[in-house]
């Protein structure tokens, strides 16, 4: 079944079980998904083009966490953490961090980088490899600390 069917299925559930917040994130996601087919000009969206839209969709809910507990609007907040609770359940499981800068110092050695100048290589190449297993974030460090 790809995600966009489970999209469907979850939308239909949450409604025969009254889950509203469940429903709204799911209503929200498949629009993007949607929004994201139109502006791309795709005939399908594949598993990988929807997770690069729920990983969008995710960023959108941290950074509103932040803003809602800067702004002391903590009902906000919480909402929030709620959809994002709800759409991290569509994310392959994260690598663990040693897994991750295992990879990286492999994708180094096969790469044969030694300089940070060449720290784009090295992030493509780890991100081909991942496939959105970890946060872009913790990858940049990673590369860079690895990088001396």
């Amino acid at each position: 079944m790809s995600l966009s069917e489970q999209i469907d299925g979850q939308i239909m559930d949450a409604m025969k079980k009254s889950e509203a917040a469940r429903l709204s994130v799911m209503r929200l996601l498949k629009s993007a998904v949607k929004y994201y087919q139109v502006e791309k000009k795709l005939a399908e969206v594949n598993d990988n083009d929807f997770l690069a839209v729920v990983r969008k969709q995710i960023k959108q809910r941290q950074d509103s966490v932040e803003a809602y507990k800067q702004g002391g609007r903590d009902e906000l907040a919480a909402r929030e953490q709620e959809e994002l609770k709800i759409l991290e359940e569509f994310l392959p499981p994260s690598m663990s961090e040693s897994d991750l800068e295992q990879l990286i110092k492999e994708t180094i050695q096969q790469l044969g980088v030694s300089s940070r100048k060449e720290m784009g290589r090295v992030m493509k190449a780890v991100n081909e490899k991942i496939a959105g297993r970890a946060d872009g974030k913790t990858v940049s460090q990673l590369v860079q600390k690895n990088l001396v």
